[in-house]
């Protein structure tokens, strides 16, 4: 077998500021101005466009941070539903090309093209029809890396940002990749990038040249031999497509501490409803159920609970739900953030159906059945909780993100 033939094409395709090019493309007014896709005084950056990064500005920062920095730019409430919309609109282009794509997030994903080359063109041209189709298709832009291996390949998209291609020559790794600095390496944070420097190694080729037992025994056997492996270009993980989703979740930040236990509840009912719907809309049940509770220190805890039968109906899971919050036995504590998280997914129709004592399955569960129909028809929010119908005004107020 010729060696050639054991070498993988692996194209990285990531969108640009891919929520502020949503907004963009759907109100043609921002275009050419700083966008920032955020709100909410104690809420973060979830995008920006590069008019906005002109000003400092990036994804995570504080919104307030943000408006500091830039308070002329255009703050735009995240819309959730409409990013997901348009991603899967993507990830259906990607498709036409290989059906070996790995999606990372909704906006970026790999694609191992070895197998379409023959047909379709090189990984060079390939990365050019995907380019062209999501621009055509979706009005947005984005950048293409492409190399033989996952690690690289993302590393060449970052490179030619915004909206370029960056191909890796097999024989040109190692000059593309020992100049960056050592927190380019996937896993390198801002702990293990100090523990680097200590150490005198600012580059990716200041890594490759440390012996891998050095590595080891200053960041632990894993850490090490990732990191010295990864600077010699080698990534030996396949594209895995299809993966199973992992968790469901949906998290809100208060724009002011709250401690009263009732308003904690309706919140959690809404996050709920939210997050459920879209479980169900994929198809998905739980068998696990988490909360994730952040007080004004900053200090956060979890609480979840396992179930033998999956629960997707709002009424059920957020009953879990509830009960996880009032068993923190919480006493006007202030409370910054409060979310819910749908874990251990399993497909919807092969789960067993989770029925009460003397509850009838017309109960709840038709219910649900009920407000998905009226969702489907006439959009999200048309049919809700007696208790979550509140103004327009007090919904765009929140500020909330989905994961």
């Amino acid at each position: 077998m010729a060696a050639d033939e054991d070498i993988s094409t692996i194209l990285h395709v990531d969108m640009d500021a891919f929520f502020a090019s949503v907004e963009e493309r759907d109100d043609p007014t921002l275009k050419g101005k700083p966008v920032v896709v955020g709100a909410g005084i104690r809420g973060v950056v979830a995008a920006a466009n590069y008019e906005a990064r002109k000003y400092g500005i990036h994804s995570a920062m504080p919104v307030s941070h943000a408006k500091r920095l830039a308070p002329h730019a255009i703050f735009i409430p995240p819309d959730h539903g409409r990013y997901t919309e348009v991603s899967e609109h993507i990830m259906e282009i990607f498709n036409r090309f290989t059906p070996l794509v790995e999606p990372i997030s909704l906006d970026e994903a790999f694609l191992d093209v070895t197998g379409s080359e023959r047909l379709l063109g090189t990984g060079k041209e390939i990365g050019a029809k995907i380019r062209a189709l999501v621009e055509k298709e979706q009005g947005i832009t984005c950048s293409v890396g492409i190399a033989t291996t996952k690690f690289v390949a993302k590393l060449a998209s970052s490179a030619c940002k915004p909206n370029g291609m960056l191909e890796i020559d097999p024989d040109k790794v190692l000059e593309f990749l020992h100049p960056l600095p050592v927190n380019a390496i996937w896993g390198v944070g801002p702990k293990t990038n100090e523990e680097l420097l200590k150490l005198g190694l600012r580059t990716v080729a200041d890594i490759a040249a440390t012996p891998r037992q050095t590595l080891i025994r200053a960041l632990g056997d894993a850490a090490g031999s990732s990191l010295y492996e990864l600077a010699w270009g080698r990534d030996y993980r396949d594209v895995i497509p299809d993966e199973a989703d992992k968790s469901i979740s949906n998290v809100e930040t208060f724009s002011v501490d709250i401690y009263e236990e009732e308003l904690i509840l309706k919140e959690l009912l809404r996050m709920t409803e939210k997050a459920s719907l879209r479980m169900r809309e994929r198809g998905l049940s739980a068998h696990r159920v988490s909360i994730r509770v952040r007080f004004a220190d900053f200090k956060t805890i979890t609480r979840s609970k396992t179930l033998d039968i999956a629960v997707d109906g709002i009424q059920e899971s957020y009953e879990i739900a509830k009960q996880l919050y009032l068993g923190l036995k919480l006493d006007r504590v202030p409370i910054r953030l409060v979310g819910i998280s749908f874990e251990s997914l399993v497909d919807l129709k092969g789960a067993p159906v989770q029925l009460r004592l003397g509850e009838p399955e017309s109960g709840w569960r038709q219910a649900t059945q009920a407000i998905d129909l009226a969702t489907a028809r006439f959009g999200r929010g048309s049919v809700r909780p007696a208790r979550l119908v509140r103004k327009a005004d007090e919904d765009a107020a929140q500020d909330e993100h989905e994961e």
